[in-house]
């Protein structure tokens, strides 16, 4: 699969070049490349193509160091940037603290991933013909993606240019669409593309990265749910659910190991490889790294001060500690199971593990944490764990295969209890609220919005989903106030959105900034 999704990235990239030069230079003919037209003709090209779609997920998410990821994680109230001072990577600093601005390279790189991957499946829906089962299957792919995409865009920069077509060098000015427009548009790629999709189960087990038709209608309801269509939303939730395709894995602690890839809760997630990367063959730069998951070496505890002990957490370059705040969540909830699952305390390293943070041991960590962003805890989620990587061929520190988790079946069961409870099924509700409870042995709670709200943050810690969720309720005013390790940081209106980049409103002359963003 990667052979084939270099291919069909280089020739995307060419096809890119091209559309972006001069009109004059567009008329001559090009030698050695395939005209757009001519391509996708058989089932073999037209796979190519849709893999280059997938492709775009995994530089959207572990791009060195402009990662979605971060964009979505560093604004909420789970984690601190970290790093080695404030100083580290100071685009990632401005978004733990609320002081980025449109020049912000993370939230540029995320703004035009997601419009390589609109490219790419534009280029398989206008070309490709349905002339075959299989050829209808992957053009209903490449819509189900474009959804995706669309979905990524409107919910974290509102109105967006709606690009359905493949532009010439004089069409590539495009003013936005409203948010309605943009929604309309992912529901109708989304309604066309469920009927031809195939079921998880109908995928041989190498092809579950694919879109099955429970990922469509989960990303069908989470549109609903984003726009306050709650009979909608309930709906589109209730054909995953019942489709019995998923189900909650018994062992919470397992669920984002490479063991449970792919696995019984995974409706979508971004696949990485163990490369056999070292110091001397590490592809830095760009997008052509992307085969392993280098964020999550970015991400473990800063090891000038750590040794791991038999903690399986190794050492990495310190970003992405979790907050004392949110170690203070799980147990107001009581919740031991996800929050031994999710973080490590410095206190648990030294006396569970034999591990060691060389400071000050006698230290209160919330007077004076000596370590920038460091407030007593690491994370295990999403961690920096040996089994997830291997030391041979090639160094630990590169080889990271752990994938990423775009939507899993515990998401799918809070949003439908969510849903559901808005639209007056109280005990329907109730019953899938309970469902994620009962996984990690908490005690029957009554249903309330408050209710989801906080199992939202325990279940799903960590995973990028908290900033946007805070933002959709109103919360984030109240939640995000002295924000970032030097709690200097507040969330303001013009936060809803996040900036449209300036280079992008350089490049399009239609292009207008969002509220509060500059004139």
């Amino acid at each position: 699969m990667k052979k084939l999704i270099y291919k069909i990235s280089l020739f995307t990239g060419l096809a890119i070049m091209l559309v972006s030069c001069a009109d004059d230079f567009l008329d001559k003919p090009v030698y050695g490349v395939l005209a757009a037209d001519d391509y996708f003709k058989t089932e073999e090209e037209l796979q190519e193509g849709v893999f280059a779609c997938y492709d775009v997920l995994q530089w959207a998410y572990t791009t060195d160091w402009n990662s979605m990821y971060v964009v979505k994680s560093f604004p909420a109230d789970e984690t601190h940037a970290g790093g080695g001072s404030d100083g580290d990577q100071p685009s990632y600093q401005q978004l733990d603290d609320f002081s980025y601005t449109a020049e912000n390279k993370p939230i540029e790189h995320s703004f035009k991933t997601m419009y390589f991957g609109i490219m790419r499946a534009n280029a398989i829906i206008n070309i490709a013909e349905g002339d075959t089962p299989a050829k209808v299957q992957m053009i209903a792919e490449a819509k189900a993606l474009r959804a995706f995409f669309y979905f990524e865009l409107v919910s974290m920069w509102g109105g967006v240019p709606l690009r359905l077509a493949l532009p010439g060098a004089s069409e590539f000015a495009l003013e936005k669409s409203t948010p309605e427009q943009i929604y309309a548009q992912i529901h109708k790629d989304l309604d066309e593309a469920i009927p031809n999709l195939p079921k998880k189960s109908e995928y041989p087990v190498a092809m579950r990265f694919r879109m099955s038709k429970g990922t469509a209608q989960a990303i069908k309801g989470k549109a609903y749910l984003y726009q306050k269509m709650y009979p909608e939303a309930a709906d589109a939730f209730d054909d995953v659910i019942t489709s019995t395709e998923y189900d909650l894995a018994p062992d919470y602690s397992k669920l984002f190991l490479k063991e449970s890839e792919y696995g019984l809760e995974s409706l979508f997630e971004v696949g990485y490889n163990i490369t056999g990367y070292d110091w001397g063959n590490f592809q830095w730069g760009g997008n052509r790294s992307m085969e392993n998951n280098i964020n999550w070496q970015l991400m473990g505890p800063r090891g000038d001060y750590y040794t791991t002990g038999t903690s399986g957490l190794l050492p990495g370059w310190g970003f992405n500690y979790p907050t004392a705040k949110m170690a203070q969540a799980f147990d107001a909830e009581g919740d031991v199971i996800r929050k031994n699952a999710s973080i490590l305390s410095v206190a648990d390293l030294r006396t569970k593990y034999g591990g060691d943070w060389i400071v000050d041991k006698d230290l209160d960590w919330t007077e004076a944490p000596p370590v920038w962003g460091m407030e007593g805890y690491f994370r295990l989620k999403y961690g920096s764990l040996k089994s997830e990587t291997v030391a041979s061929p090639g160094v630990a520190e590169l080889n990271y295969g752990t994938n990423i988790r775009l939507i899993r079946y515990a998401d799918v069961l809070l949003m439908a209890a969510e849903a559901n409870l808005l639209a007056g099924n109280v005990s329907t509700a109730q019953g899938y609220f309970t469902k994620v409870r009962d996984r990690v042995d908490l005690p029957v709670k009554t249903v309330t919005l408050d209710a989801i709200k906080t199992e939202r943050r325990l279940e799903l810690a960590f995973e990028g989903f908290r900033f946007l969720d805070l933002i959709r309720w109103g919360d984030a005013a109240t939640a995000l106030k002295n924000q970032g390790f030097k709690k200097n940081g507040n969330f303001a209106e013009k936060h809803s959105l996040y900036p449209i980049p300036s280079a992008e409103i350089l490049n399009n002359s239609k292009m207008t900034p969002n509220p509060g963003w500059g004139s």
